[in-house]
């Protein structure tokens, strides 16, 4: 090998080494060995830099806008009661979740799946109480899993096809053929997730739980009229199971019932009291069908969707100590709508316009954003905070949003528009329908993972222009000695190994034209070996930097490197022994 292969070599390595072992940001870290392969001539800057113009890196970006609006609106909540139910375990909800997620992905871009997907599991796993580290995983891998199963599941199939229907005498696959391989494998799979995953994947929670803060709020929502929630019991509405938050009492037209049963049903216009956490209580302003029970918040001056919460910490030089919260014209004072307020962890059985403020009290207030600068130094207060994603949800253009998800998915999947187009449309009419402030649009684009998208392309450039891959590919393809089974399984091993390191696409078409080699060369028929290079290419299982949605799960599952080894390659080894077993099984080698 030319020293340029040793250097990459060795900087891969590195790489891998610091991403396994360290607890630095990926970003930082393959940004570093970036600029080293830069800096020693392997790769020039603009090779380095072709990640970021990449329309696989953009794409993703856009959907983080689209998936925005679906959140601002509340569609996300939405989709995840329909998709995804109640589980009871962590295996049933890992059943819950791979199923559907294996099935859209067969029909369409996986990426965009995972990224409608990242949100709604994690308000999810917060409602029933579960690791999202046991769900984020598998949501990347069912989703690659699914995108095995048809020609158009994934871009790698569409590139190995495309490169068959150029080699003479090689028939092209049709659009279900590959399930033949695929769907063994999906089974197999998540089998394997399911069972194993419960030792397998981490288990990760903060070190202090969120739900153990003293402040508990109490909270008063009204159910209206025409919400969805009307008719249904406390436990199929989902309000039993809020984490941090309990339902202490339904004010029913005067008559207060106690002790609520998780069977009773609600009624319109019920006032349901909360005592919970903050956490919880923001969660609540989302739930479609709740409206705070103070008429306060109607009456600012401002629209809702352009406020949020905040904390504040009355002082004792305030001048509304000792007086109730509606003599003291508190909403005129300060242009703020208390939504709740906290006494010592006690629960205060008044309506919030009867609370007689004191010295200490925590209020839970609805104001602009700007409230929290104006008045972080007054002495009316000892603190102020604002409360991070506690918009109010647009409820009201929920199906909006739905609908522009809907036109994206259908224009990707009848190939009316590529995805990067309609994921850039839909983007478009997030902002045009006001689903999305263009303030939010530009906080929820995850910066951090665009970056890392964008340096392993250029890795896997540098993998590719110094030889290094090229060298280990033939090296592996040799050790078959002329045994076409072990042919078979050299190229999905050097594939694997590719797809860990570089991308799946620059994997494909770097071992293609060597499978093709060694099919010829062993006068066998090359279908196999293009089936088992499309699977290797998509069994993106053992690292994070393998393929797009697994770098997508990495930050909000709270992962390590390690993480993806631990489960990823024994995933990658299975689906392998499937791969090498079935293929000539279906297309025989003579």
């Amino acid at each position: 090998m030319t020293w340029e292969a040793w250097t990459t070599l060795g900087v891969v390595a590195f790489l891998m080494g610091v991403l396994i072992f360290s607890t630095l940001p990926a970003d930082i870290v393959m940004v570093g060995c970036l600029t080293l392969l830069i800096v020693f001539g392997i790769v020039t800057p603009e090779e380095a830099l072709l990640g970021l113009s990449d329309k696989g890196m953009v794409t993703v970006g856009v959907l983080f806008v689209v998936v925005a609006g679906l959140r601002q609106t509340g569609a996300i909540s939405m989709i995840g009661q329909w998709l995804l139910g109640k589980p009871k375990t962590v295996s049933g909800a890992q059943m819950r979740l791979m199923t559907p997620v294996t099935v859209l992905s067969a029909f369409l871009n996986n990426t965009p799946v995972v990224a409608m997907m990242i949100p709604a599991v994690h308000e999810w796993s917060k409602r029933y109480k579960l690791s999202v580290s046991k769900l984020m995983i598998p949501l990347s891998y069912a989703s690659i899993l699914g995108g095995t199963c048809t020609l158009i599941g994934t871009s790698t199939n569409l590139v190995v096809d495309s490169l068959m229907k150029k080699q003479p005498g090689v028939e092209p696959l049709s659009l279900f053929e590959i399930s033949l391989v695929g769907l063994p494998c999906v089974a197999a799979g998540m089998a394997l997730i399911i069972v194993m995953g419960r030792w397998l994947l981490p288990n990760r929670k903060p070190p202090i739980s969120q739900f153990d803060d003293p402040r508990n709020y109490t909270v008063e929502m009204i159910v209206e009229p025409n919400s969805p929630l009307v008719g249904k019991t406390l436990e199929d509405a989902g309000l039993r199971s809020l984490p941090g938050a309990y339902v202490a009492e339904i004010d029913r037209q005067g008559e207060v019932l106690a002790a609520v049963s998780s069977e009773e049903h609600l009624h319109a216009n019920d006032r349901l009291v909360f005592v919970g956490v903050v956490e919880t209580v923001v969660d609540l302003q989302k739930i479609r069908g709740l409206t705070p029970a103070t008429d306060q918040v109607f009456k600012l001056d401002s629209p809702r969707s352009e406020r949020c919460l905040i904390e504040a910490v009355v002082s004792d030089t305030c001048e509304l100590v000792g007086k109730t919260i509606r003599d003291g014209r508190f909403r005129s004072v300060y242009n703020a709508a208390i939504i709740a307020v906290a006494r010592n962890g006690q629960r205060i059985h008044k309506k919030i316009g009867d609370i007689i403020l004191r010295t200490g009290d925590t209020l839970l207030l609805e104001a602009r954003p700007s409230f929290a600068e104006q008045q972080r130094n007054s002495r009316d207060f000892l603190l102020v905070s604002q409360i991070e994603d506690s918009k109010p949800v647009r409820h009201e253009r929920a199906y909006v949003a739905l609908a522009i998800l809907g036109a994206m998915v259908f224009c990707v999947a009848t190939e009316v528009l590529p995805i990067l187009q309609a994921a850039m449309l839909a983007a478009g009419l997030m902002l045009i329908t006001r689903c999305c402030r263009g303030s939010d649009a530009r906080s929820a684009v995850d910066w951090q993972l665009l970056i890392v998208i964008a340096a392993a392309f250029g890795i896997g450039r540098a993998m590719e222009v110094s030889g290094a891959a090229g060298v280990i590919a033939h090296q592996l393809i040799g050790l078959a000695s002329g045994e076409p089974w072990a042919a078979l399984a050299a190229v999905y091993a050097v594939t694997a190994l590719f797809t860990a390191t570089l991308t799946n696409n620059a994997a494909a078409v770097l071992v293609f034209p060597i499978a093709f080699a060694a099919s010829q060369d062993l006068d066998v028929s090359f279908t196999p070996f293009a089936i088992t290079v499309m699977m290797a290419a998509s069994a993106c299982f053992a690292t994070p930097m393998g393929y797009q949605t697994n770098l997508m799960v990495y930050g909000p599952g709270g992962y390590r490197f390690s993480d993806y080894l631990r489960i990823g390659v024994p995933l990658t080894v299975l689906v392998g022994v499937i791969t090498v077993l079935l293929a000539p099984v279906f297309w025989p080698f003579h």
